[in-house]
C-alpha cells in the first residue's frame, strides 16, 4: 500500500511482489482474536461449566455449557448476513472494525460474569447473551477478512496472501493452548474452577484492543470501491446468490462442512473428550495441542505458495482424502500418554493446513465482488453453525452414551462428501477475481 493512499492496491495489476506484512497481519488479526476467544471457551468449559449451571451434576453442566456454545453458532449466519451485506455496501474495513469491537465486549463480559451461586439462573442467561454477541461478530469476521485478503492479492499470489489468515489464527490458538498448559501447571483443579478460567477471557479483551489499533489504518480495497454502487443496487442479495450462483453455494457448503469439523475436532472438541472420556492428563493434551498448532502455523505459507504454483484443487483432494482415511485410526491414539496425543494433533492439523492455508482464496473466488461478503458470510456460517457449533455437544453426548468413536466416523463420512464436492470445483489459481 502506498504511503498516504486511501485505497489498497488492486489485486489485478499483477505488479506487487513484496508481501505487505503489516497489512496482512492487520487484516488477519481480528479473526485470530475471535478464534482465540471461541477456542478458550471450548477448552476451558470443563472448568467453568459448574460455575454457570448447578454443580450437583457436572456431566449435565458440561452438556449445557456445550449447548450454549452451539447456540451461539446459530447467530453466526445472522452476523454473516448482516455484516456481510454491510461489508459489500459500506466497505470491508468498516465491517472488520465493527466485528472486533463486538468480540472484545463479549470476551471481557464472560471473564467478569457472576456465577450461578451468586445470581442463580441469571448467570447462564448472561453467558448466553455474551456468546450471542460473539456469534454475530464472528459471523461477519471470517467472510469480510477473507474477502479483504483476496481482493488486495495479485492473482498469482492469492494463496500466499490467504495463508496469513490462519498464520495469525494459529498463533492465537497456540497462545490459547500454551496458556492452558501454563494454567494447568501452576493452578490446581480447584483454582482453575474457582478463578483460573477467567484469565484467558480477560486476556482476549486486551488482545482485541491491540487488533483494533492495528486495523485503524487499513485502506479500503479497489475492488470494493469499484463495485460498491453495483452492490448497493442488488435487491435481495442472498436470494441472488442462490438464483445466479447455486453451484458456488453448494460447493461452499460441501467443503465447509468438512473444514469446520476438522477445525472443531482438533481445536475444540478433542481436548475435553481426551480428558473426560479417555482419561488423558490435561497437561499432556495441552502440550500435544501446542505441538500440533506449531505444525499448523509452520505449514500455512508453504501450502499457500504451493497452491499458487500447482493449484488449489489437488491440495483440497489430498486434504479430504487424508481425513477420510485417517481420522478413525487417529482416534484410537487418543488417551493417556503424550506420544500418542502428539501424533494425533500433529498429523490431523498438518492435513487441515492443506485447506486452511487457501480457504479465504477459495471462498472469495466463488462469488463476484458485489456478493462476496454476503455470499461467504451467510452460507459459510450456516454450514459452520450446523456442523461446527454442534461438534463439542455431539462428541460429549456420544461419549456419555458409550459411543466414543462414533463422532470420528461422522467426520470420516463428511470427508468422503467433501472429496466428491472438491471434484466439481474448477481450478482457480492465478484467475482474476470476478
Amino acid at each position: 500500500m502506498s504511503a498516504g493512499s486511501g485505497v489498497a492496491p488492486s489485486a489485478e495489476d499483477g505488479t506487487r511482489h513484496r508481501l505487505p506484512i503489516r497489512t496482512l497481519i492487520a487484516a488477519s488479526i481480528g479473526n485470530a482474536i475471535e478464534w482465540y476467544d471461541w477456542t478458550i471457551y471450548a477448552t476451558f468449559s470443563i472448568y467453568f461449566a459448574s460455575q454457570f449451571y448447578p454443580s450437583d451434576s457436572p456431566g449435565l453442566a458440561l452438556v449445557k455449557t456445550s449447548a450454549t456454545y452451539a447456540l451461539a453458532f446459530f447467530f453466526r449466519p445472522l452476523g454473516g448476513w448482516l455484516l456481510g451485506r454491510f461489508a459489500d455496501t459500506q466497505g470491508r474495513r468498516k465491517a472488520m472494525l465493527l466485528t472486533i469491537l463486538l468480540m472484545a465486549g463479549g470476551s471481557a463480559a464472560i471473564g467478569l460474569l457472576p456465577t450461578y451461586e451468586d445470581v442463580g439462573w441469571l448467570a447462564p442467561a448472561l453467558l448466553t447473551l455474551a456468546r450471542v454477541a460473539q456469534g454475530v461478530s464472528l459471523g461477519g469476521e471470517v467472510s469480510n477478512a477473507s474477502a479483504y485478503l483476496a481482493e488486495i492479492a495479485p492473482p498469482a499470489r492469492r494463496g500466499r496472501y490467504s495463508s496469513f489468515f490462519y498464520i495469525s489464527t494459529g498463533s492465537a490458538l497456540l497462545l490459547a493452548s500454551l496458556l492452558g498448559a501454563l494454567l494447568a501447571a501452576v493452578l490446581d483443579k480447584a483454582q482453575l474452577v474457582d478463578f483460573g478460567w477467567r484469565i484467558p477471557f480477560l486476556i482476549g479483551g486486551v488482545l482485541a484492543l491491540v487488533g483494533l489499533w492495528l486495523r485503524r489504518t487499513l485502506a479500503e480495497t479497489e475492488q470494493f470501491e469499484d463495485n460498491k454502487d453495483k452492490a448497493a443496487a442488488v435487491r435481495w442479495p442472498l436470494l441472488v446468490t442462490l438464483r445466479e450462483h447455486p453451484k458456488a453455494v453448494i460447493q461452499l457448503v460441501g467443503f465447509t462442512m468438512l473444514s469446520t469439523l476438522c477445525y472443531y475436532t482438533f481445536f475444540a472438541a478433542l481436548t475435553p473428550f481426551a480428558v473426560t472420556s479417555r482419561q488423558a492428563d490435561p497437561k499432556d493434551v495441552f502440550l500435544a495441542l501446542s505441538a500440533g498448532t506449531v505444525v499448523f502455523i509452520a505449514t500455512q505459507y508453504p501450502f499457500g505458495a504451493l497452491s499458487d504454483r500447482f493449484g488449489r484443487k489437488p491440495q483440497m483432494l489430498v486434504w479430504s482424502a487424508g481425513f477420510a482415511l485417517l481420522i478413525v485410526p487417529l482416534s484410537y491414539l487418543v488417551g493417556p500418554g503424550l506420544a500418542g496425543l502428539t501424533v494425533v494433533f500433529c498429523v490431523g492439523l498438518a492435513l487441515y493446513a492443506l485447506l486452511s492455508s487457501i480457504a479465504p482464496a477459495i471462498m472469495s473466488e466463488l462469488f463476484p465482488t458485489e456478493l462476496r461478503g454476503i455470499g461467504i458470510g451467510a452460507w459459510y456460517n450456516i454450514t459452520v453453525a450446523t456442523f461446527g457449533g454442534t461438534a463439542p455437544l455431539v462428541i460429549t453426548a456420544l461419549a456419555n452414551a458409550g459411543y466414543d468413536t462414533a463422532f470420528f466416523w461422522y467426520v470420516a463420512v463428511a470427508a468422503v462428501i467433501g472429496f466428491v464436492i472438491v471434484l466439481t470445483l474448477p481450478e482457480t489459481n492465478r484467475s482474476v477475481l470476478r
